[in-house]
């Protein structure tokens, strides 16, 4: 980890110059339509062929041999290589004063205007093809985004992805004048985050992304061919337990058996995480150039995003138990940038791993008037850990019901996770919280899963104050306050269970607040 200068800046390939706005717009060819890079053609078919993976797998794997199937391949790869040749000779990009329009399509034929200004984010994207041509698929995301990114090259040449996130930065509001960045050919960007490979180490390790990769591919398995899947899985446990009950082992030595093969099951998974890990954080670097953060990551696929820091909508630091016993944090944020459907923003990971010094000293960089350790934190109310129990404990008791039927007394031993589940509802209802200035809201919760969310009031977009019948019976309400570009799986400014005069009386002190204020994106 370091804060020393870097060149070249964060918002600048690394093999790319920087280069003045004038000159940028000049290598774009400004007020004449272009096309993409001559070898567009062959990414997007590749990008058309990850989507048919999957379905090639699972002929070739479980399909029946014959020449009808080898035609269709050839007939299926023919038209996505016609499809991807006329995506190519189609698609037509301009930079005009102060806007990029884009031409696409042939039957059905599009043009979109996207002013510059309005641009939050340029993401690149670099695998090892993509670097072994020189080449970079670009995505340009705004606050009106939807099931896609506002606008897609794949792909564009370095030199023409380095001029796009020129003319984008410099079109920025708070940008300086055309000949102040004339005069400066080659801005130094500022380093403010490196992981070297321990801390992404400590990083997997104290992820779930194995868990995660393995719950899916036994769900994607199981989809391909119901009753095999379902054969193997049931051939491969009664082998096991065949074999488990030739060993003869006795009762004492079970018990020291079972608990070493689910920590060897844990140590595998806990291993490719730190897998993962390398491939997606490797070579992390997060800088800052004129008030401008970019975050860079990658092994294998090098992706870079950047982004004003006026922009970003909503903070998140978490410390999970795990994290906390490598007296680490995370720092997440949000941007006003919409992006595409099942993908995550590009400038979300500031710093993924880092000890809380350095996020504090982070925090206090970009935000000089933010203090959390002095904010006024506010309670739940008194019987929130009711409202925390309620569910955990009904489902124990509910699954009582079928066991009992099934085995008898022995049924009943879900009932003894209910104790658990009281003292767990007690100490997040503890842990939880709120607190409000006159310039940002924040909320905290989890217990072993600790998280605080804040954002700035000014950046708010929208307030909701909702009251169940239990809610209401118990005197409780909840406020929900929504953010620009807002992720529905990210840690929320929700507050839940708070007493209901509290509630109401920081809906009335918003809802002023937010109604006068203008849109901050």
């Amino acid at each position: 980890m370091t804060t020393t200068p870097s060149d070249p800046p964060p918002g600048a390939p690394a093999d790319a110059p920087p280069i003045a706005p004038a000159q940028a717009s000049a290598a774009l060819g400004a007020g004449r339509e272009r096309r993409l890079h001559p070898l567009s053609w062959l990414f997007v078919l590749l990008a058309q062929l990850r989507s048919f993976a999957l379905p090639l797998i699972a002929l070739l794997v479980f399909g029946r041999g014959g020449d009808s199937w080898e035609f269709l391949g050839m007939f299926a790869a023919g038209a996505l290589t016609l499809v991807a040749v006329i995506q190519y000779y189609t698609y037509r990009f301009r930079i005009d004063a102060s806007e990029l329009v884009i031409r696409s399509g042939l039957v059905s034929r599009n043009v979109r205007h996207l002013p510059l200004a309005r641009i939050q984010n340029v993401a690149l994207r670099r695998n090892l093809l993509h670097r072994a041509f020189g080449v970079a698929e670009v995505k340009l995301e705004s606050a009106v985004g939807g099931v896609s990114a506002e606008a897609q090259m794949r792909v564009l040449s370095m030199a023409d992805a380095a001029a796009l996130e020129t003319l984008v930065r410099a079109s920025r509001d708070d940008a300086p004048a055309d000949a102040d960045i004339e005069a400066e050919a080659a801005p130094q960007g500022e380093t403010l985050l490196e992981l070297p490979l321990i801390e992404l180490i400590k990083l997997g390790l104290t992820s779930n992304r194995g868990l995660v990769l393995g719950a899916a591919g036994f769900g994607v398995f199981s989809q391909m061919d119901s009753s095999g899947f379902g054969n193997l899985v049931g051939d491969t446990a009664r082998g096991l337990f065949g074999y488990a009950a030739g060993l003869h082992l006795g009762l004492l030595q079970w018990l020291v058996v079972v608990p070493l093969l689910a920590l060897a099951l844990v140590a595998a998974l806990r291993l490719v995480s730190v897998a993962l890990t390398v491939l997606q954080f490797h070579g992390f670097r997060l800088g800052e150039l004129d008030s401008r953060l970019s975050v860079e990551a990658g092994l294998l696929t090098r992706i870079r995003s950047n982004a004003a820091l006026r922009k970003i909508q909503h903070w998140t630091l978490r410390e999970s138990w795990l994290l906390r016993l490598f007296a680490r944090r995370s720092l997440k944020v949000e941007t006003a940038a919409m992006q595409a459907m099942n993908e995550t923003q590009g400038l979300s990971d500031l710093a993924p791993i880092a000890p809380p010094a350095v996020i504090d000293a982070l925090l206090a960089r970009w935000l000089p008037w933010l203090r959390l350790d002095a904010l006024q934190w506010q309670p739940l109310h008194p019987g929130a850990w009711r409202r925390i129990a309620f569910w955990p404990v009904l489902v124990s008791i509910a699954l009582c019901v079928p066991l009992c039927w099934r085995i008898g007394a022995w049924g009943l031993l879900p009932l003894l996770t209910v104790p658990w589940w009281l003292y767990r509802a007690h100490r997040i209802a503890r842990a939880s919280g709120w607190a409000v200035t006159d310039r940002v809201l924040a909320w905290r919760s989890g217990w072993l899963d600790r998280r605080v969310s804040f954002a700035e009031i000014a950046k708010l977009q929208g307030l909701q104050l909702t009251q169940s019948p239990f809610d209401r019976r118990r005197g409780m309400a909840s406020l929900s306050a929504d953010t620009a570009g807002a992720s529905p799986f990210g840690h929320r400014l929700d507050l839940h269970y708070l007493p209901e005069s509290d509630a109401r009386a920081l809906y009335a002190q918003l809802a002023p607040q937010i109604a006068r204020s203008a849109l901050r994106w």
